[in-house]
């Protein structure tokens, strides 16, 4: 069976301890004079010393690869560039660039995501379970919201500086770890939570 080659970057799905996730997340801040676009699923990293007015911290999108850590993924944004209150149906799909507002992040170091692979260089198959990858960056769609973000199935080893833990494969009729774009539970492994220097 082969699977659909749809990337959306890092989507939350439960915690490490089989609890499921419920949609909790963090507000970040998005300046105007940053000029790249965020979608759900992307990763992004807390900037140094920037936060806005109320000292809601700013994020921006992370590093592919290179040691590079991340607090977590876009799941959401704010409407009319105000912190949001409450999700409603009506949020954007994703946040614009060059445009100042907010974002929701699931930024627990204990969520394990679910994660399509690149298949460059070849399969990783269920020998990839235990072992670590880097993440590599894609473009988000505008129509669907979703990042472009995927795993890099080149860099898959046991080398504990690579981004990404691989858990599992996703337990789904649609995905077939045997095949190319299979999709995978990760943990993040480089997260800034855990990362005991500061920014």
């Amino acid at each position: 069976m082969a699977n659909p080659n749809v990337a959306r970057g890092l989507i939350p799905v439960r915690h490490r301890n089989g609890a499921p996730y419920n949609g909790a997340a963090n507000i970040y801040y998005v300046p105007s004079s940053y000029g790249t676009a965020l979608y759900q699923g992307d990763p992004v990293i807390i900037v140094t010393d920037a936060s806005d007015a109320n000292g809601v911290p700013t994020v921006q999108i992370a590093s592919a690869a290179g040691g590079a850590y991340s607090i977590g993924s876009v799941i959401g944004v704010a409407p009319g560039g105000d912190p949001p209150l409450a999700v409603t149906r009506d949020l954007p799909r994703y946040h614009a660039a060059s445009t100042a507002g907010y974002v929701l992040v699931a930024d627990d170091p204990d969520l394990l995501f679910e994660i399509q692979e690149d298949s460059v260089g070849g399969v990783m198959t269920v020998g990839a379970v235990g072992r670590n990858a880097d993440l590599v960056s894609g473009t988000g769609s505008t129509g669907t919201g979703y990042s472009g973000w995927m795993l890099d199935s080149s860099t898959l080893a046991t080398t504990n500086s690579l981004q990404l833990r691989i858990v599992a494969t996703v337990q789904r009729a649609d995905n077939d770890p045997t095949t190319a774009y299979a999709k995978w539970l990760v943990s993040i492994n480089l997260h800034s939570l855990r990362n005991l220097t500061g920014v």
